[in-house]
């Protein structure tokens, strides 16, 4: 029976009880006696997304309370009363699954579920539903004939980033920083829109790929502060980076290169350049959504260059082949390339990410 809870060591690390070192002498110690494990480590990227099955359980449960809460409330008090009956009720689950039983999963679905129905109520109250559409889905490269009025966009979003505030106040789930950054690139945008709406599309890609940047800048914040990812930080860059990713990679190759459904061998040769580049980086910080957001572009890429040497028959299953193999052999060199990166990289930023773990 485990006597110290892994979650217990990594807060007293955190608050500057004990040190990383000490913690992992207190676990050997308490697993004296059983088969030896390795030690996890950074490389892994380790997650806290579920902790048991009881997670899952609780968030099949969650899923259908909350739901049958927003159908009798839409009956009752309509769509302004739905989304704040959806937001109250998750927040009052939150305080015992989240503050009182700390359970992973269903403490994320929460935030998701809160954050959205705060930003749907705010959206709803402020006409979204009552006023034509005006904000076009197409400055973020989506189709559409329109979207929602820039000043409640900007408006609604805002307020969503001071509720998730108070959700993280409250609450301290790490997703939470990660959905208020989300809210505030929608408050940019709404601006941006409403301010000055005749821009060119590459003007909203290269906004995005700022805020993208941004985002990017504050999870390696957050990396930086815990190299040995033992604490709540390493969880919040997580999320950050999962966010950070798409949009850089979205806005700057989408909208720099203007990627469309065909690819001249030029552009793809670009594309694929700069996914390389954004490879090297994910090496670097050890963190793999960069990668996988580039992944479809890289695709894309790749199937253009096949199609151009001739192999029109075979294109789609190449292309896959080669980027089954290019993620496999990344993967099983994860470590020893990062080991000959960090070496070529300042010292002044490599003592502060994670070290690879060369030990088999």
């Amino acid at each position: 029976m485990s006597m110290i809870a892994s979650e217990i060591l990594a807060k007293g690390v955190e608050r500057g009880i004990i040190t990383a070192e000490q913690a992992e002498r207190l676990r050997a110690l308490e697993n004296a006696g059983e088969p030896p494990e390795l030690p996890a480590s950074p490389d892994d990227e380790q997650l806290r997304f579920i902790s048991g099955f009881s997670d899952i359980f609780v968030t099949i449960g969650l899923a259908m309370f909350i739901g049958a809460v927003g159908y009798f409330a839409l009956s009752s008090s309509g769509p302004v009363g739905m989304w704040i009956a959806v937001a109250v009720t998750a927040w009052l689950l939150a305080e015992f699954f989240t503050r009182l039983r700390r359970m992973a999963l269903p403490s994320i679905v929460l935030l998701i579920v809160f954050a959205w129905a705060a930003f749907a109520a705010s959206a709803v109250f402020l006409g979204a539903g009552a006023r034509p559409y005006s904000f076009p889905l197409s400055a973020w490269g989506l189709s559409g004939p329109g979207g929602i009025e820039p000043a409640t966009l900007a408006s609604a979003a805002f307020m969503t980033v001071l509720l998730t505030a108070l959700h993280y106040w409250r609450f301290r789930v790490p997703i939470t920083i990660a959905a208020g950054c989300g809210a505030l690139l929608l408050t940019v945008m709404g601006l941006a829109y409403g301010l000055f709406p005749q821009l060119p599309y590459g003007a909203y890609s290269a906004l995005t790929f700022v805020c993208g940047l941004a985002i990017f800048g504050l999870a390696m914040r957050f990396d930086m502060t815990d190299p040995e990812r033992l604490t709540r930080r390493t969880d919040i860059a997580f999320w950050l980076h999962l966010l950070a990713a798409p949009l850089i990679v979205h806005s700057l190759i989408g909208g720099v290169f203007d990627v469309g459904a065909k690819l001249e061998p030029k552009p793809a040769v670009a594309v694929v350049a700069v996914f390389l580049a954004l490879s090297l980086v994910a090496v670097l910080i050890d963190r793999r959504a960069l990668l996988v957001s580039g992944l479809a572009y890289a695709g894309g890429a790749f199937w253009a260059l096949i199609r151009q040497a001739g192999l029109s028959d075979i294109t789609t299953p190449l292309t896959i082949l080669t980027l089954g193999a290019f993620v496999l052999l990344l993967s099983a060199g994860w470590k020893p390339l990062r080991a000959g990166i960090l070496k070529l990289a300042p010292s002044t930023l490599t003592r502060r990410l994670p070290q690879p773990t060369l030990s088999v």
